[in-house]
């Protein structure tokens, strides 16, 4: 069912179905993932106005698949996990209970429109109301994607924060592995489940640098530790 396994530091990254995995891992605080949600996109995708490159240019994803995208997503495997996060919430509202509606209102201009759509959708488990990121800098984070729906860490910080509690996050449609590096950069543990061998050794690269390049304020918060002071 493992097909593979890479512990870089407090991440996990297991290659994969995470249907299958999902029984194997222990406890996990929270679930946050861009999951594949039945559009079945193939990356063959001209794009021109309203697109994100030169007039008639193709995306340079053209031709690639993403696995299991041409099935709708079921989010009920992951009901067991209190604290939920999903993408794509405009696409399988129907599956979900009441929660809270999370946008990301996408930068666009005349060079370089949004992918598809102004903003994307997020359901969050837990709370109420409607909250909004809005990104400044989608064309510095992913303007060279290396997954055809990646997100920008910015984004994915904001959504794990979310949870501030939870300690272990799980992204079981990993992809590129953006999750695993928001959890790097916020001092958090990830286990990380990808089905596609190539994406997986991208999100294992990624994630190794997000830790060659350490955040100086998450290694201070590790490094202090509460004192209790004696009492006479």
């Amino acid at each position: 069912m493992i097909r593979r396994e890479e512990i870089i530091g407090d991440c996990r990254l297991l290659l994969g179905d995470c249907l299958e995995i999902l029984p194997l891992l222990g406890k996990v605080d929270a679930v946050v993932s861009d999951p594949p949600y039945g559009m079945d996109w193939d990356g063959k995708v001209t794009v021109g106005k309203g697109g994100h490159g030169a007039a008639g240019a193709k995306a340079k994803h053209y031709g690639t698949k993403i696995i299991n995208d041409d099935r709708p997503f079921d989010p009920e495997p992951f009901s067991g996990i209190q604290n939920r996060l999903f993408w794509g919430f405009n696409h399988f509202p129907e599956r979900l209970s009441k929660g809270r509606a999370l946008v990301w209102i996408k930068r666009s201009d005349e060079a370089f429109g949004s992918f598809l759509s102004d903003a994307e959708l997020a359901w969050c488990s837990s709370g109420h109301g409607v909250y909004c990121f809005r990104d400044q800098s989608l064309m510095a984070e992913t303007k060279e994607r290396a997954h055809p729906t990646q997100k920008p860490v910015p984004l994915m910080k904001w959504c794990v924060q979310q949870f501030p509690k939870a300690e272990t996050i799980l992204d079981p449609f990993m992809g590129s592995g953006t999750t695993g590096v928001a959890c790097v950069k916020l001092g958090r543990k990830f286990i990380g489940i990808e089905i596609d061998p190539g994406y997986f050794e991208i999100a294992c690269e990624r994630i190794r640098k997000a830790y060659a390049q350490p955040d100086f304020f998450v290694d201070q918060a590790r490094q202090i530790q509460p004192v209790q002071e004696q009492m006479f």
